[in-house]
């Protein structure tokens, strides 16, 4: 198996064959990138708060 056929077998075999789209009809893409973005915050938030100076 060459590696364009094994890159071509692992893109199908991602996708789900090709039967169903690759999106999920009850994934919101904003709520996803906003949660995404609150935790990111909050993750910056927590460092910033304990990379204090003391």
């Amino acid at each position: 198996m060459s590696l364009p056929s094994s890159a071509h077998a692992l893109l199908t075999l991602a996708s789900g064959g090709g039967e169903h789209g690759s999106n999920h009809e009850s994934l919101n893409p904003y709520l996803i990138g906003g949660l995404t973005l609150a935790a990111l915050l909050l993750l910056l938030w927590i460092t910033t708060r304990l990379n204090r100076d003391r």
